[in-house]
């Protein structure tokens, strides 16, 4: 598959986040947070370096207070003794102003600072604060996200819009009044921040809603109107599969139109659960839509009355740990591996053409089939594997394939 440019993306204007840029035609950018204290510097600096090996490209922290603010200086100068220069991006509610200013130290070591205009203050307060973050971003040369959130509406602009609405002659429904708050507060946000001296390649929205159909609403309307770099993420999207399923079909839907330059899948951890599952949610969205290479894909068949025996879906299972145990590795000495395809079918049926259009596949044998397991490399058979080490012998297969296309002097060139 080409992953470089399957999709054609809108034109938005690419900011530097450290050392990632986001949006002006490059590849859609990962992102995740934190949910330790950010004051627990050590600790914060774990997940943050368990986020970024994952592969989550900036992380987001947040800074909500005194001794969390203090705290940042520590966590950068401790990712640095990791090793880890993932861009830090800093979620300022209520209090970043004061936050900001009081610790030049914390607002150097952030990479990038998240500000929702509806937390910034309120009446009179709310221009003087926003003005005071957009000062001290330009100050030290870094970028802000406008994130506007669905459930902290400026509510002097909500009800601004709400009494037009109520006055027209032709009024609309209060939840399309409600997308176009969220809409405005992001635009006029960013406008003041250029008018206050903040480039416009220094600018990315977000306008983040809970719902599917409100998000995309929502960034259909932000696209149309803006060519500002575009974050993506649903809202409180919920746990396990509701929240995967929800976040994928609203965003899919928006980066299928050429919309959004980075996504967070904002997914609510079981109980000592991995925070790097959301990491690897976005992961797959953007692979399985064409739009980014992470990791080598498994494809394995979803077995039926011809696959009783387990054993396809045990090694599908083993091969999926193998390739993501061996990634590291690969990642250092096979530049290009993360475009490989495997297949780990069940039985005759679609065995051998999935496993022919994989660059490696394996047909296992269903129900009642002779006890053999063709494979296929780059469409061609090339043995037949029999016995009880079949996994074994299929990642050695696997090992020296990875070796002999992408190492140096392989065969990646040939392939494209």
């Amino acid at each position: 598959m080409n992953f470089s440019a399957t999709h054609p993306r809108r034109a938005s204007v690419g900011v530097m986040v450290g050392n990632v840029m986001v949006g002006g035609g490059h590849p859609v950018v990962v992102q995740s947070m934190t949910n330790t204290d950010t004051a627990d510097a050590e600790g914060t600096a774990r997940q943050v370096a368990e986020l970024a090996r994952a592969g989550s490209e900036l992380v987001r922290i947040t800074v909500d207070r005194e001794e969390s603010a203090a705290a940042v200086p520590r966590i950068r100068d401790r990712l640095a003794q990791m090793g880890m220069s993932v861009p830090l991006v800093g979620d300022f509610h209520y209090n970043g102003h004061l936050l900001l200013s009081q610790f030049p130290a914390c607002a150097e070591a952030l990479d990038k600072y998240r500000i929702n205009p509806g937390n910034v203050g309120f009446k009179e307060k709310q221009d003087r604060n926003f003005a005071q973050m957009i000062e001290i971003a330009i100050r030290h040369g870094k970028p802000v996200r406008i994130g506007v959130n669905w459930g902290s509406l400026d509510q002097s602009l909500l009800t601004k819009l709400m009494d037009e609405n109520h006055a027209s002659p032709q009024p609309v429904e209060a939840r399309s009044v409600m997308h176009e708050a969220v809409v405005q507060s992001g635009l006029l946000s960013a406008a003041r921040a250029e008018e206050l001296g903040l480039a416009r390649n220094k600018i990315i929205i977000s306008a983040k809603c809970s719902e599917v159909q409100d998000l995309i609403a929502v960034y259909r309307l932000l696209a149309t109107r803006s060519d500002h770099a575009l974050h993506l993420g649903l809202t409180e999207a919920g746990m396990g599969s509701k929240g995967i399923v929800a976040s994928t079909a609203a965003l899919a839907v928006l980066l299928q139109e050429g919309i959004g330059d980075t996504i967070r899948i904002s997914l609510t951890p079981e109980p000592g659960g991995d925070r790097t599952r959301e990491v690897i949610v976005a992961q797959e969205i953007l692979q399985t839509m064409g739009l980014r290479a992470f990791a080598p894909m498994v494809i394995a068949c979803p077995g039926c009355g011809r696959t009783t025996s387990t054993v396809f879906q045990e090694l599908a299972q083993d091969i999926q740990n193998h390739v993501r145990s061996r990634m590291p590795e690969w990642r250092a000495q096979y530049p290009g591996f993360e475009t490989l395809q495997l297949a780990v079918m069940g039985c005759i049926v679609n065995g051998p053409g999935e496993s022919k259009h994989a660059d490696i596949g394996i047909s296992l044998p269903g129900t009642g089939e002779l006890p053999a397991a063709p494979v296929y490399v780059d469409g061609q058979k090339v043995k037949t594997l029999r016995g009880e080490n079949i996994a074994a012998q299929f990642k050695d297969i696997v090992e020296t394939y990875v070796r002999e296309r992408w190492g140096r002097g392989g065969r990646s060139a040939h392939h494209g």
